[in-house]
């Protein structure tokens, strides 16, 4: 892949967040997510690659989405995989909260696993607990990993999970080991991201959340050095066949090598709200600023990049004819 296309695909996320960002705390997630993916459609189509989507967005929420085999790009670059979540955090926005995130990856063609839209049972690390955990092994095995790993107290380690009723004997487990909690209630991929932070307090990711944002995830923690175990958990029998039709073993532990392979992947997001990574838009007047985060796995580069943009000379982010 071209090195400049890291930047690219910045502009893309900055648009989707712009656009989702004007839908904050109205109550309105489809309109808002909408408005993410229009935006992101607009301004792939200007970005010389020739991409297509293996991980689209909004199966399980009846929402409007870039759908799988869709077609992104000149048609002129490198053919890359695409997986895209326009607005993850479609109830963070309508609500008005904290951590929605416009957001994308893209590997060489061939190189990102083609997730079936269901759920997937994940735990997430940043690079100094590489290694060390295991999906398979207790939650409070692996709390004492990390703390091991980071050479922490099991007091001082913070796990985040998704405040869902299913995460119950996680959440309980993780009490009773003595560890902290960060309960979360949408964007999973902006938590599994935080574990490589330190600034953001948060050693470790539990439980089951989507398994397109497990994808997403995996590709931003390649870049950051972490890692990220899952295993898809169907739902019915629909979902099993379903993962046979695609090769995919439902007992199989999804490790780093299964979700994106090779050497060369790129992570792009831009905070729609305020984060504890990302910023989120601000309207000021004729202009509006943004605060993005691009990453690549193949040079191991991070950007932070701040963004002002001119929403009178281009209102959608992308400069018309």
């Amino acid at each position: 892949m071209e090195r400049s296309l890291s930047m690219e695909l910045v502009r893309v996320t900055e648009a989707a967040a712009v656009s989702a960002s004007r839908w904050m705390g109205r109550g309105l997630k489809n309109e808002a997510d909408d408005a993410a993916t229009t935006a992101m459609r607009t301004v792939f189509d200007t970005i010389p690659m020739q991409g297509v989507v293996v991980i689209g967005e909004g199966e399980m929420d009846e929402a409007p989405m870039l759908y799988i085999g869709e077609e992104l790009g000149t048609g002129i670059g490198p053919a890359v995989d695409v997986a895209v979540d326009p607005l993850e955090g479609t109830n963070i926005v309508a609500a008005g909260g904290w951590n929605a995130l416009a957001v994308l990856a893209i590997a060489d063609k061939g190189n990102l696993l083609h997730a079936p839209d269901m759920y997937m049972n994940k735990i997430a690390v940043g690079p100094e607990a590489v290694g060390k955990i295991d999906i398979d092994a207790s939650v409070t095995e692996n709390l004492h990993a990390v703390a091991k790993a980071k050479n922490k107290e099991i007091g001082d380690i913070v796990a985040t999970v998704l405040n869902r009723e299913r995460h119950a004997a996680i959440i309980e487990e993780i009490r009773a080991a003595g560890a902290r909690i960060k309960l979360i209630n949408d964007g999973d991929v902006a938590a599994a991201i935080n574990t490589a932070f330190d600034e953001t307090g948060v050693d470790i990711l539990f439980g089951l959340g989507g398994a397109p944002e497990g994808v997403i995830a995996a590709v931003g923690l390649k870049c950051l050095g972490g890692e990220i175990q899952g295993r898809l958990v169907p739902s019915n029998e629909e979902e099993v066949q379903r993962c046979k039709k695609m090769g995919i073993d439902v007992n199989k532990v999804l490790r780093m090598e299964d979700l994106v392979k090779g050497d060369d992947a790129i992570f792009a997001a831009t905070g729609v709200t305020d984060g504890e990574l990302l910023s989120g838009v601000q309207f000021k007047g004729g202009y509006c600023e943004t605060h993005s985060l691009v990453m690549r796995s193949k040079s191991g580069t991070i950007r932070f990049v701040e963004g002002r943009h001119s929403m009178k000379k281009k209102p959608l982010l992308v400069m018309q004819d």
